[in-house]
């Protein structure tokens, strides 16, 4: 089971007209039946939600006021997640007449036409705030609260991964949501932008739209829907890019001792963990102890403990290397074996760990063995499996296999080896004579490819950048033309946060001044992107916004949860 959460905004998309169908109800209730969770995520203030809406304890968590406050429907807790305006915000504009005027616990919102005076009171009292539209609407919050974060704010109380949420929604302010989850959908009658950039664009309208999602939840179909989004690089091959789905994937790399298997191995790994994937690396002799960002179990004088690893994984951000290089190498196999089935039950409760690597496997699983713990790779999300020697694996190992990565000098004899083991021809190698050599075993031929290297130096180099706070003068502001706004991007994800709140002017201004290659070439120093975007800034286009963010998340891996905003805040 691959999607263990399904979060559905509200209007337009579960209700039509401000009603839910009872087909839709009970679709849920079947989603809620098979285990998993349910997510209401809504622009709408929490009162008129439950004034309009019976059903709210069908869900296990409920974001309100487009990401503003989190409600436990089972406690009946309200949980602000930000910081409102001051309330002289709001007295200004009902002052100039401004109506309707909805006041949450975060959130201040009124509707067109009105956008000019809410610009105007935020330039005037010199307020950091951003303004979010939505058919309409027009939502004022806090700088980096939307309904991404709300939902990242609901997963962390379920202990959930945004890597086994699907998505619904309709509208404008849907997009960063559906974007932070796993697989982000759009009913039918969604606006055009969001069917054109969802991962998904279902057949149906409204609530019936979600009762088809549902459906195809339920069924199975939807763990097959492919995210290329999502994919993780490998390198460069004959027509471009080579990427491996992070989910499904039953991969052996191998190669003979000192030819590069875990320099491979440890870059895909990093890009895992980098993009919030949980990752379990099981490693007989100690060669990940030094993993960064990654908890190891483990010491030369202290095996690792079943219980420990499991307990450390129920957080979905926490990845593990479980070291058992204290572990006499006669218990190791039978360490393994009782660990991995614990594993498939903890993915199959929680959705996570979403990888297992198994050094040595050879050692773990070898030839002599009929059964291993793992019958289907989607069990443990992916599997790799690293070996010297691809023939000495179980069979019932290499029934999990869909792909090989031979690294050495002589790739072919590796492929031949495995091929001779799955008892298939040897593929075809095509491609430039240098790389390694990657075969999807459902096609003949494999490819070489140039692995991309290991990121982790310039990741902890830079991570300030994406997702740390940067000093005032090196920090992006949005002002737009006439000095309008006030809105301080204190690093890459803040400013995509920040961009697609701020209004078509305001972006435009900046974009025809140069302003953003600018900012990242001199401020950020990174002459490479500032060139990238600079050329985007001389096209132009329609396109623009979504183009910049598109390189800076290529680049820089934004996280997936917003940086905490803290008005307070004095830099030095």
């Amino acid at each position: 089971m691959r999607y263990h959460v399904l979060a559905c905004d509200y209007d337009d998309t579960l209700a039509r007209h401000g009603k839910v169908a009872e087909h839709t109800i009970k679709m849920l209730e079947r989603v809620s039946r098979s285990g998993r969770k349910l997510l209401l995520v809504t622009g709408r203030e929490l009162d008129d939600l439950l004034s309009v809406f019976p059903h709210t304890d069908l869900f296990d968590a409920i974001v309100a006021e487009n990401g503003g406050l989190l409600y436990d429907p089972g406690q009946r807790t309200r949980e602000p997640l930000a910081q409102a305006p001051p309330a002289e915000f709001a007295e200004r504009l009902r002052g100039q007449g401004v109506t309707p005027l909805g006041t949450g616990s975060v959130i201040v919102a009124t509707r067109d036409p009105y956008d000019p005076q809410v610009q105007e009171a935020i330039r005037e009292l010199g307020l950091e705030l951003q303004v979010i539209r939505n058919k309409g609407a027009v939502m004022v919050l806090p700088p980096g609260v939307n309904k991404a974060s709300g939902l990242t704010a609901a997963l962390d109380r379920l202990s959930a991964s945004r890597h086994n949420v699907v998505a619904v929604g309709d509208a404008e302010n849907d997009h960063a949501f559906l974007t932070a989850a796993e697989c982000g959908c759009a009913v039918a009658n969604a606006v055009p932008s969001l069917l054109d950039q969802c991962d998904l664009p279902l057949d149906r309208e409204h609530g019936e739209g979600v009762a088809e999602l549902a459906d195809r939840l339920l069924s199975g179909e939807l763990d097959e829907v492919e995210i290329p989004r999502h994919h993780i690089l490998l390198g460069e091959g004959p027509d471009g890019e080579v990427r491996l789905p992070p989910y499904g994937t039953g991969l052996v790399v191998a190669g003979p001792s000192g030819s590069g298997k875990s320099t491979v191995t440890t870059a895909l790994l990093e890009r895992l963990v980098e993009a919030r994937y949980q990752c379990v690396i099981i490693d007989p002799e100690g060669d990940y102890a030094e993993f960064p960002g990654v908890a190891v179990l483990g010491e030369p004088d202290r095996p690792p403990v079943a219980e420990e690893v499991l307990r450390l994984l129920e957080s979905p951000d926490q990845s593990a290397v479980v070291n058992m290089i204290g572990m006499p190498l006669r218990d190791r196999p039978a360490f393994f074996s009782e660990l991995m089935p614990r594993l498939v039950a903890l993915r199959a409760r929680l959705g996570h760990p979403h990888c297992v690597v198994v050094d040595e496997a050879h050692h773990l699983m070898p030839a002599e063995l009929q059964e291993v713990p793992v019958k289907d790779v989607r069990d443990l999300g992916s599997v790799f499996m690293i070996t010297v020697h691809p023939e000495a694996l179980s069979p019932a190992a290499l029934n999990l296999v869909n792909g090989v990565i031979a690294v050495g000098p002589e790739p072919e004899e590796t492929l031949g080896a495995f091929a001779a083991a799955l008892g298939r021809e040897a593929p075809e190698l095509v491609g430039e004579a240098e790389g390694v050599a990657l075969w999807r075993t459902s096609a003949d031929a494999a490819e070489r490819v140039h692995p991309a290297p290991g990121r982790a130096h310039r990741t902890r180099h830079r991570r300030k950048y994406a997702a740390g706070t940067m000093s005032k003068d090196k920090s992006f502001y949005f002002t737009g033309p006439e000095d309008r706004l006030k809105l301080r991007a204190r690093n890459l994800h803040v400013f995509v946060e920040l961009a697609e709140g701020v209004d078509d002017e305001t972006w435009a201004f900046h974009l025809g001044r140069g302003d953003y290659s600018t900012w990242i070439g001199e401020k950020l120093g990174d002459s490479e992107l500032a060139d990238e975007v600079a050329q985007v800034e001389r096209e132009g286009g329609d396109d623009t916004l979504r183009q910049v963010a598109e390189l800076i998340e290529r680049r820089y891996t934004l996280p997936a949860e917003p940086t905490k905003y803290d008005p307070d805040h004095d830099d030095r």
